[in-house]
């Protein structure tokens, strides 16, 4: 029973890509209680034992249906491109209190007696309070859960998008719905999605946000009903790596030709990242980092391009054989 995303004329129009915070905060809470999303994560779950131990996430939870509606108020369509976890987060206490409580109606009606439990009747009987409670513990969960991880997590997924961006240029949405995930495929202006669930919506001239995410893994989400901007999120490309920590074992060679902080820098740009993400990666000054990447791309080992505010580096193909050579 698919999904189907009709589309018309305008929609092809506004259809656009997205990093959000928000987002992933809501789906690094999610995650914490889906065991079948931990094996993609071990290192961070190890990491932030101790720093979930204290969030107060049972409303946030009881809202997270493992199939089932999340209210759209939580986690707004993202602003754009390079929204910030604080204009996001403002945009949820802004949220109008009678339309939240519609939406906290129908999350709560997809588990069975949670809206008759005490925490269910109490964000029911106070709305404006259920807003400012939900985004306090939002804005909480972000803080231990995800800030300290953030310049890595943001530089994989702006790579990303930044690599379906230039797809997208090259084959059109039509073809690269089925790159971003085998669950998408597209046929007759219509996106249809294999899932569970058996939903159809007419875009009517919205458009479509495609929205990357590292925690969803391996999920597909579809959110935002009328008159949400619709949103679905994919599985980033790359978190294999992302959890791991760049080697010490650079090869003795690289680094006796281009010296040991320009060798570190091209063997960890396994992705596309950012000089902040690297800096922190590496534990190195991003004024260091900066150099080393211009000097490996003058040798023409790194090209560089523009995304947002930020400018991604990664490897040419001369680089990339020269960080995965051995020892000589």
């Amino acid at each position: 029973m698919p999904n189907r995303l009709h589309f018309g004329p305008d929609d092809l129009l506004r259809c656009r890509f997205a990093v959000s915070p928000l987002w992933e905060t809501q789906e690094a809470v999610r995650t914490l209680k889906r065991p079948d999303r931990h094996g993609y994560h071990p290192q961070w779950l190890r990491r932030i034992r101790g720093a979930s131990a204290g969030l107060e996430l049972g409303a946030l939870w009881l809202l997270m249906p493992q199939r089932g509606y999340t209210p759209d108020f939580i986690g707004p369509p993202p602003i754009g491109p390079a929204a910030t976890f604080e204009e996001e987060i403002a945009a949820v206490r802004a949220a109008d209190p009678e339309a939240a409580r519609s939406e906290l109606t129908r999350a709560l009606a997809c588990t069975a007696g949670a809206a008759d439990s005490p925490l269910g009747r109490s964000l029911l009987a106070d709305p404006a309070r259920a807003v400012r409670d939900l985004a306090d513990a939002v804005e909480a969960a972000w803080h231990a859960l995800v800030e300290p991880d953030w310049p890595r997590l943001r530089a994989l997924l702006e790579a990303d998008v930044a690599f379906h961006s230039r797809r997208l240029a090259e084959i059109g949405l039509g073809a690269l719905v089925a790159e971003l995930d085998p669950r998408f495929s597209w046929a007759a202006e219509t996106l249809t999605v294999a899932r569970r669930a058996d939903h159809v919506r007419h875009l009517a001239g919205q458009g479509l946000v495609l929205m990357p995410s590292v925690f969803a893994w391996p999920d597909v989400v579809g959110g935002h009903e009328p008159p949400w901007q619709p949103t679905l999120v994919y599985p980033a490309r790359g978190i294999a790596g992302l959890w791991t920590e760049p080697s010490d074992q650079t090869s003795a060679a690289l680094v006796r030709l281009l010296g040991r902080g320009r060798a570190r820098v091209l063997v960890a740009l396994t992705a596309p990242a950012t000089t902040s993400a690297l800096a922190h990666r590496l534990g190195l000054a991003p004024s260091s980092v900066s150099a080393h990447l211009g000097a490996l791309r003058g040798a023409g080992l790194l090209v560089s391009r523009r995304y947002g505010h930020q400018v991604l580096y990664e490897r040419t193909p001369l680089g990339i054989a020269l960080a995965s050579g051995g020892d000589s």
